[in-house]
């Protein structure tokens, strides 16, 4: 996309930031001036957003993230050839305006309570035009969203979102708001969103191909198409900031009435220090979300309370304020161990280990920041022990669990009848011998994740950032 001739872009050199690049937090209007029909066609938002730098820059962002084909069918890895071909064309046909994006595949993802989120896959084109737009968009918008939004913005993220609670608490305000909306991303108002944008960067090219890109419709997985009259479809490199941009008068709105909030995407919560008061501003964000930002609140799911029975992004916040996982994020966790490790999976051992490794540290890097350390401990037992179960059952055999025994240290004299046992599986992954052969030291080395360890190293962080503020 060099030039938007048919070279597919290649990683930009350290420091080789184009004029465009650093003009991006300033506008077309802010930088007028040059009247050359070249350097018009610069200074548009659509041409920073075809900027050969920039869509560089959105390639290499796509191709990293990998993800699923579009209803195109192409992959990651088709996409260069593609690229190189018919660029050029597609190069023309946005600036002319008459682009026309691919609808989204529709894919179901199953949610803990046993329903699906909907999410929409566009073609890796489409990712690539959309994370080149995002690019150019949110230097404009970011530096004036609240502070108190934490959402796909960089160097934000949900352990400071749920900080924000928690500091919440310390100031006294032990109740809590928690507003559901329904359906957010599928009922978000094209036409007051597209009066946002038409705020910040007018109404040009730019602004149809985004009106495009919320109407593409999507094709479901028996084929069919619907149209999207309404709504953000969730998948896409550009959907974060529109929802951002959508949600960020609420935010506005809640500081200017000074309530203590914070809000993850389209997930909030608002802290007060009276169950009345958390009644009375309910009821108000309730009609200013439905009324003025044209959303739906879910009126069932949304609930207030004291903050220690109230759930924020998988975490509580205790009666001492101290921040924990709740039971329900835990309970997925083990369902998940306990099926990557079932016994009758029939993987290899050291697969197992790694799929589980993959997954376990992921979650704790992310549930770690709670005052948990007995449970990690005990997280960490049981976890061994599941691997320990896996390892039994693949031996099979009395002759090979005996060897595997001796091989592993286990006096020779003693292994006969363990090798024999009757007992079930998950009964002998607690048996000394079994546990002495497989111990945590030699877990440890073939992969098994030890959780107390990523746990401690999250709180000495904790606690150093804590020190140097």
């Amino acid at each position: 996309m060099k030039d938007q001739t048919r070279e597919l872009p290649s990683d930009p050199a350290p420091g080789s930031e184009s004029v465009n690049a650093r003009e991006h937090r300033t506008s077309p209007a802010q930088r007028g001036g040059r009247n050359s029909e070249a350097s018009a066609e610069t200074e548009t938002w659509l041409g920073q957003v075809l900027d050969a730098t920039n869509m560089q820059r959105a390639w290499q962002r796509v191709r990293r993230n990998r993800g699923a084909p579009g209803v195109d069918g192409m992959t990651i890895d088709e996409f260069p050839a593609f690229a190189r071909e018919h660029w050029e064309r597609i190069a023309s046909q946005l600036k002319a305006g008459t682009y026309r994006p691919a609808p989204v595949r529709r894919v179901y993802i199953p949610k803990p309570d046993g329903t699906q989120r909907p999410l929409g896959v566009p073609t890796v084109l489409d990712r690539v035009i959309q994370q080149a737009i995002a690019q150019v968009l949110t230097p404009l918008y970011d530096g004036e969203f609240s502070d108190h939004s934490y959402g796909f913005r960089e160097g934000r993220n949900a352990h400071a979102a749920v900080r924000r609670v928690q500091a919440g608490w310390e100031l006294g305000l032990c109740h809590a708001v928690d507003c559901d909306l329904k359906a957010f991303f599928d009922t978000v108002n094209h036409d007051r969103l597209l009066n946002q944008l038409r705020d910040k960067i007018g109404s040009g090219k730019l602004l149809r191909l985004i009106g495009r890109y919320l109407r593409a419709g999507v094709e479901l997985p028996d084929g069919t198409r619907e149209a999207t009259p309404q709504g953000v479809p969730q998948g896409g490199p550009l959907s974060p900031l529109l929802a951002n941009i959508v949600l960020d008068p609420l935010d506005k709105e809640l500081e200017r009435r000074r309530h203590h909030h914070a809000r993850y995407a389209d997930d909030f919560i608002i802290l007060v220090r009276s169950a009345k008061a958390a009644q009375r501003v309910m009821q108000s964000v309730a009609n200013y979300v439905e009324n003025k930002l044209k959303l739906t609140v879910n009126r069932i799911k949304s609930k207030c309370g004291p903050l220690s029975q109230s759930q924020f992004l998988g975490f509580q916040i205790n009666r001492r304020g101290q921040v924990k996982w709740t039971a329900k994020a835990l309970t997925r966790f083990k369902l998940k161990i306990k099926d990557i490790t079932r016994r009758n999976r029939g993987h290899a051992v050291q697969d197992v280990i790694d799929e589980l490794r993959s997954y376990a540290v992921g979650w704790m890097n992310y549930f770690g920041i709670s005052h948990t350390s007995r449970e990690v401990r005990e997280l960490d037992d049981w976890i061994r022990r599941r691997v320990r179960l896996y390892y039994w059952k693949q031996w099979k055999r009395p002759r090979t669990r005996r060897r595997n025994l001796i091989k592993l240290g286990v006096n020779p004299s003693v292994v006969f009848k363990a090798s024999r046992s009757r007992k079930g599986y998950w009964r002998m992954s607690q048996n000394s011998l079994v546990q002495q052969a497989l111990n945590n030291r030699v877990l440890k080395e073939r992969g098994v994740p030890d959780l107390r360890s990523i746990w401690l190293k999250l709180h000495h962080r904790d606690k150093a950032q804590a020190k140097a503020q």
